[in-house]
């Protein structure tokens, strides 16, 4: 569980999970095939990956605009600015936490931005587009009338509104799922299963949290125990900080390589997900800022 930085097949709930992403794949392909029959070429999605509720939105007939978005209050220059160690208050709880929808898109502020509590509502902190050296990637989990909603860092399972400026949109290829339950975490790209490994999770008594975060880029670590890798820090705290030692309590959770084999398969950490070297080394290479991350019991 890192502080600030410094500058196989999947089981029971993960294959569920899988096929249900599967099977959403297989209703595009056969909508394509469709409307390729009728002489129409389907939309291009640019690459990116549709989840089963983006689909399913995009079959829909579009709500009716409102006449125009709501206006965003000014922000006092004194709001509170979201760090590594102290993350936003006031923001309402993400009420997809624990649904299967994979954010496709997030975005980089060009400049500190305010979140609101809901669009229009009250400025409730700043998001800088840096934090602890870390670039700001933050996965847009909804939009509304002219606003978006994003996952908010340093904090478990809020979110935070902006209006739709001042910042850049950037596209989400990878996931990763991990299953508490199974001791598992797989990594997906574009909704295609890449690779799967057993891993050590949070104890009872220091969890590691639950719901939707992501990935805020990497750390280093101390210690051979991490097999002298970087950590993956994540966008969630510790959930009993009470439980933690002093130095741990303003800490991430984090992915991070761990030397004694013996804890995959466990729930024994801080928090924190432990991954096998050669796993840590393969995440490391392969994912970026702003990666979503689904943690499910």
């Amino acid at each position: 569980m890192p502080s600030a930085p410094h500058v196989a097949a999947p089981r029971s709930r993960t294959r569920a999970y899988l096929l249900i992403l599967t099977v959403a794949a297989l209703l595009l392909a056969l909508g394509a095939a469709v409307a390729l029959a009728r002489g129409s070429a389907p939309e291009s999605t640019a690459g990116t990956w549709v989840s089963p509720a983006s689909s399913a939105a995009a079959s829909s007939p579009a709500p009716a605009p409102s006449s125009k978005p709501k206006p965003a209050a000014e922000p006092p220059d004194d709001l509170p600015v979201i760090t590594y160690a102290e993350g936003p208050t006031g923001l309402p709880e993400d009420p997809g936490a624990t649904s299967l929808d994979v954010p496709s898109e997030a975005l980089r502020p060009e400049k500190r931005m305010a979140l609101y509590d809901e669009p229009g509502g009250e400025p409730r902190a700043w998001l800088p587009p840096r934090i602890s050296g870390l670039p700001t990637v933050a996965p847009i989990v909804a939009r509304d009338n002219g606003w978006v909603a994003v996952l908010a860092p340093s904090s478990n399972r809020r979110i935070g509104w902006v209006p739709a400026a001042g910042w850049k949109p950037e596209p989400l290829r990878d996931h990763i799922v991990v299953d508490l339950s199974d001791h598992r975490l797989t990594w997906l790209r574009e909704g295609e299963e890449q690779r799967s490994w057993e891993v050590s999770v949070g104890s009872e008594e220091t969890p590691t949290p639950l719901g939707r975060t992501f990935v805020m880029g990497t750390t280093t670590t101390d210690g051979a125990i991490y097999e002298n890798l970087d950590a993956l820090v994540l966008g969630t705290v510790p959930e009993k900080k009470e439980n933690l030692a002093a130095s741990l309590r303003g800490a991430h959770t984090a992915i991070h390589a761990w030397s004694r084999t013996s804890a995959f398969g466990r729930s024994v950490s801080n928090g924190c997900v432990r991954m096998p070297a050669a796993a840590q080394r393969k995440l490391l290479k392969e994912i970026d800022p702003g990666t979503p991350v689904i943690v499910v019991a």
